[in-house]
């Protein structure tokens, strides 16, 4: 709901402000006084949705590494794809994938940064190299691995002004990590058997907020960046698959 509310509040503070210029009368917009009025509403509501409270998910009985690292979280985005390869292929692919292999990587991780160049990151991933490489040696965290099961990486997505973070933490820092004004990112891709050379591959995003302020703070900017967010998790996912599939070709 969010989501929607923040993207229906843009959508409409764009044809407010196009209204300001020449007022679209086929939209019922008929004067530039109505344009401020639909421009006014259109910001409110998506303050609405930028700031709507977001309640706490616990999981009650731990199923995947991930449970274990992420147990409680406000916020999260699951997909999922099947791949025609076995789970050895297929976790192989998740290793191996590049940047350059997702469509619409480049383009939306450019627009994430404003097109600032910036260091070496999961949103500026040099040529040739696996994106879950790049990841674990720079801002992303290996918290756990089961070889052809599920892979699980975490990073901090919001810390306190002049907080200074421990250089060499480990799964266990990470896991214990509940002072006020983090949010803590934990991602995890997932395998599962359906059948000789079939298998589903899950990709599952939580987020945990640790007090009230982080998290109305990230849930400002979750709500704005969720569509490329999952735009990017889907693609992915794509990308995983073509390679697991050619391989096993």
């Amino acid at each position: 709901m969010g989501v929607g509310l923040v993207y229906a509040g843009l959508i409409a503070g764009l044809v407010g402000t196009a209204s300001l210029i020449k007022p679209l009368a086929f939209l019922g917009i008929r004067t530039r006084l109505h344009g401020v009025l639909v421009l006014g509403i259109g910001l409110f509501v998506a303050a609405v949705g930028s700031f709507l409270p977001a309640r706490d998910t616990r999981v009650d009985t731990f199923r995947t590494h991930l449970d274990e690292f992420a147990p409680v979280y406000q916020f999260n985005e699951v997909h999922r794809i099947q791949v025609r390869a076995s789970r050895v292929r297929s976790y192989q692919a998740i290793k191996e994938v590049t940047a350059d292999e997702i469509l619409l990587f480049r383009t939306l991780t450019w627009l994430r940064r404003l097109g600032r160049p910036g260091p070496e990151s999961i949103l500026n991933a040099p040529e040739r190299l696996p994106l879950l490489e790049v990841a674990t040696r720079t801002s992303f965290l290996l918290l756990a691995e089961e070889t052809e099961r599920e892979v699980v990486v975490g990073t901090l997505v919001l810390a306190p002004a002049g907080v200074r973070i421990q250089a060499h933490p480990t799964p266990e820092d990470f896991k214990a990590l509940d002072r006020p004004g983090f949010a803590k990112a934990t991602m995890n891709f997932r395998l599962e058997n359906l059948g000789a050379d079939s298998c589903a591959v899950t990709t599952e995003t939580r987020v945990y907020a640790t007090d009230l302020s982080a998290r109305r703070r990230f849930g400002a900017y979750w709500r704005l960046i969720y569509p490329g967010s999952a735009l990017i998790r889907r693609m992915w996912l794509r990308a995983i698959k073509r390679r697991a599939e050619e391989v096993g070709s």
